[in-house]
């Protein structure tokens, strides 16, 4: 019986009505109908200072780093939506990323919860371009750190006009391409998985 991969699921803005987070919405959908267990976060949950190397070293790593490094651990697969800045990554996803990818040890277990692990990316942006400038610094960021980032992507350009009333992509072809990142995760967080039980 193949393993139910468990995949967490977060946006890169906590904007109410952000429309990351509605993209957020259609993958955990997505991932659910396809077969994976979904948790899904908001970055809001974990407030974090802007990373401080002299604040790390008087206080050690912020407790929400950490806590986001153990969840990010008890799953076989990541998936991102983020809005683009001026082109690139949001600073509470950058700062997010840089203070989990510190997180070296969690009680007495050596720990390095990005290493290794799967991801997926969406983007989104009110414009045309849908937040591809900002995917592609993302996915350097990411590799940087040593994960696995799947190649489908899904980018969701026009975001005021994107999804219908129930809250689901009115382009057929945005579906498509959130199935095919889906399925891409899903099967290549069931290969790779280094999933440590909380």
């Amino acid at each position: 019986m193949a393993v139910i991969p468990k995949i967490l699921v977060f946006a890169g803005s906590v904007r109410s009505g952000a429309y990351s987070g509605r993209t957020a919405d259609v993958a955990q959908k997505e991932l659910a109908v396809q077969g994976a267990e979904v948790t899904r976060i908001s970055l809001a949950d974990y407030p974090l200072p802007i990373l401080d190397e002299d604040l790390e070293k008087e206080e050690g790593v912020p407790e929400n780093a950490v806590k986001l490094g153990r969840l990010i651990s008890a799953h076989d697969g990541l998936l991102i939506a983020t809005p683009e800045y001026n082109g690139s990554i949001p600073p509470l996803l950058k700062n997010t990323i840089d203070w989990v990818s510190r997180v070296r040890r969690d009680g007495g277990r050596s720990v390095r919860p990005l290493a290794g692990k799967v991801v997926g990316l969406c983007s989104s942006s009110n414009g045309h371009f849908a937040g591809i400038r900002c995917i592609n610094h993302l996915r350097a960021v990411l590799v940087r750190c040593q994960m696995e980032v799947v190649t489908p992507e899904c980018s969701v350009p026009d975001g005021g006009d994107a999804f219908d009333e129930g809250g689901n992509f009115r382009d057929e072809r945005l579906y498509k391409s959130m199935e095919h990142l889906c399925r891409t995760l899903i099967e290549t967080s069931r290969m790779l998985s280094t999933r440590i039980e909380a």
